[in-house]
């Protein structure tokens, strides 16, 4: 049997929108250039103001020849993800980091902060060998860990890094881009939507994505999964927008 798991238990960020009723980006989720996260003591206001930035996911899959590397998810503690993204970055290693600008209160006033859209989770590519330099750097990074998957064979539990292939985090990259408010995302194992075909989306502003058909507050979507670790709902698409996949 397999699970994937991190060292600390799966949790929100402090929102006030828990992750079954979808969060709304403020910004399409970065590769690389990341916005540094700011520190409050308060949760996101669900008023998100929308703006555009340009992503060089594309160009990430062909930096590193190297057969052994591959997209790794991390998991930060919390209200670390953002500086733990910076310093991979400082250290040149390519990540994928989503986040989002939120409202918060800090002393009364308020406050735009930019805050980790996937509940501090975030991916870097690079071989396990060269990533576990960061993960057990307990110096400069001791908020950073692995995700696991740890497999049962017979008494023995088998850990291993979670690896997110190439097509999965592309999926990702292009629904997280979504700006209307309506995603619904969902840690592995705490909800399952009801799935039906396997389809490609051919119109639209998910186009290009491929997952299931599913059905969540009564609307059509396409439902993506990153196995291991979450599944998100797209917003409502209609079924012209869809091919079916054997």
């Amino acid at each position: 049997m397999d699970t994937h798991t991190t060292d600390d238990k799966f949790t929100p960020e402090g929102t006030s929108i828990p992750p079954r009723t979808g969060l709304a980006p403020d910004a399409l989720p970065e590769v690389q250039t990341p916005i540094p996260a700011e520190n409050s003591q308060t949760g996101v206001s669900t008023n998100y103001i929308q703006s555009a930035t340009e992503s060089r996911f594309a160009s990430v899959y062909s930096s590193d020849k190297n057969p052994n590397a591959h997209w790794y998810a991390l998991r930060a503690t919390y209200g670390q993800a953002g500086k733990a993204n910076d310093y991979l970055v400082s250290q040149g290693v390519e990540t994928y980091y989503p986040t989002i600008k939120a409202f918060v209160m800090v002393n009364g006033k308020r406050k735009k902060i930019t805050k980790s859209y996937l509940l501090n989770i975030l991916f870097a590519f690079g071989t396990e060998k060269k990533l576990k330099t960061y993960v057990y750097d307990n110096i400069n990074l001791p908020y950073l860990r692995f995700y696991y998957r740890r497999e049962t064979v017979g008494r023995e539990v088998l850990r291993t890094p979670l690896i997110v292939p190439d097509y999965q985090l592309d999926n990702l990259r292009k629904v997280l881009a979504d700006q209307s408010g309506d995603l619904v995302v969902v840690p592995d194992g705490e909800h399952k939507f009801d799935k039906g075909a396997k389809v490609r989306v051919i119109g639209g502003s998910f186009k290009g994505v491929v997952g299931k058909v599913a059905r969540y507050c009564g609307h059509q979507r396409v439902a993506i999964v990153v196995d291991g670790l979450l599944t998100i709902a797209t917003t409502y698409i209609p079924s012209a927008y869809l091919e079916k996949i054997d």
